[in-house]
């Protein structure tokens, strides 16, 4: 049979130049090359899986916490009653934290980037990574004080500490120690000179393993895409080059030192944010709840859920007309003369999405704005074209205060 033209033969996805031994090596690296891809097409579809899964649970877990939060305000907080609740609703929110954890593994989690304690993150995190690295590892968690604030999806912080720990896990046989360590940082001129680094104030997330080491060959390609030391069946050689990746994106820069036999240490820079006036942002003290009178059109094909949204609107002000499908909603918004300020819309329902349903009525009554809201991933929904520069989204499960701020904030700006 002739070869395609061109002198290549197609091999399993991968475009394979014949008779050109620098093109991709060995026949040995070959077989390596297409099991990664083939690797990498596994994780595509557990991720596109997890995807499906997230939207269901993620409904689920807003109609658990949302009526927790509307049962915990109806208490005496000194009740044992208010006490309980207070743990299914932190039960909750600790199972939306995993669920956003799982897609940042499966790489679908919308990245939002928000100013936050990196210390609180962390301390969720580490009993999750504690179940990852096993019991035969000592984990030790060493945060610092009075750290400055760093603006990053609190997902990647996620992703970014499993795939290290995961590292660590892996170099370390039988029994050994990991640790995590945080604390405020200055890189100036001088610190520069030898690294990629900008001047400047950083927090430094530290991540510390007693394990085997890298060798000095392996220790210049760690961040390579696809490149692993492990067997072929183990690793898919993605995991630092995403962490890489994820520092990148965020103006930060990573260090690597390491010794064989004497340990790893990943030190991740991520540039901070001094709190007003050079004091340290306090998240402790509890915000008030936004409140405002404008009308909203709230379209959901959930009945409990919209219930529930529509319940806690009007606990805030607001004059909410209620759809439960994008035909109910235009119907509904006939009736009230399309007179609303604001249309909050599920992304994704049967018959016509929500950005379809958006476009419909704006033409029809010019003026509002919108709000996305949805249980699926970005990945999911961006084929919709809803998660675009500019456009307002909000992620489910999502509580009270975080969909009062962003009423606030698309209206105010409006």
């Amino acid at each position: 049979m002739a070869e395609p033209s061109g002198n290549k033969r197609k091999n399993n996805g991968l475009e394979i130049e014949k008779n050109n031994p620098d093109a991709l090596g060995t026949e040995e690296e070959q077989k390596r090359l297409v099991a990664q891809v083939h690797r990498a097409q596994k994780l595509e579809s557990i991720g596109r899986l997890a995807g499906g899964i997230a939207h269901d649970f993620n409904n689920m877990l807003s109609i658990i916490n949302g009526y927790a939060e509307i049962v915990l305000e109806e208490l005496d907080p000194t009740e044992e009653m208010a006490h309980r609740v207070q743990e299914i609703l932190d039960a909750g929110r600790r199972s939306a934290g995993l669920v956003r954890q799982l897609l940042a593994f499966a790489r679908q989690q919308h990245v939002q980037p928000v100013l936050m304690d990196i210390n609180r993150t962390v301390d969720a995190t580490t009993r999750m990574l504690q179940r990852l690295i096993g019991e035969d590892i000592d984990l030790e968690w060493r945060p610092g004080s009075n750290l400055m604030q760093v603006a990053i999806d609190p997902g990647q912080v996620d992703q970014i500490l499993a795939n290290l720990a995961v590292n660590a896990r892996d170099a370390i046989r039988d029994v050994g120690k990991m640790t995590i360590e945080t604390e405020n940082v200055v890189i100036d001129d001088d610190d520069c000179r030898n690294e990629d680094f900008r001047p400047g104030l950083y927090i430094r997330l530290s991540v510390s393993d007693n394990g085997c080491g890298i060798d000095p060959e392996s220790l210049g390609r760690i961040f390579d895409p696809f490149y692993t030391t492990k067997p072929r069946d183990q690793g898919t050689g993605l995991g630092l080059s995403t962490v890489y990746g994820i520092v990148r994106q965020n103006n930060g820069w990573i260090t690597v030192y390491s010794e064989p036999g004497s340990g790893t240490t990943f030190r991740v820079y991520l540039p901070a944010v001094p709190g007003p006036e050079g004091h340290f942002a306090d998240e402790n003290v509890p915000e008030p709840v936004p409140r405002g009178s404008e009308k909203l059109l709230v379209v959901e094909d959930d009945p409990q859920l919209l219930e529930l949204f529509k319940k806690r609107l009007e606990s805030l002000g607001y004059s909410v007309v209620s759809a439960s499908c994008p035909e109910a909603a235009i119907e509904a918004a006939a009736q009230h003369g399309g007179k609303f300020d604001l249309l909050i819309t599920d992304v994704i329902m049967p018959g016509m999405n929500g950005r379809d349903l958006a476009n419909r009525l704006c033409g029809l009554y010019p003026g509002f704005e919108t709000l996305y809201m949805s249980g699926y991933t970005a990945d999911a929904i961006s084929r919709h074209g809803i998660l675009e520069p500019g456009v307002a989204f909000i992620g489910k499960p999502f509580s009270t205060i975080d969909m009062a701020r962003k009423i606030r904030e698309i209206l105010t700006a409006s």
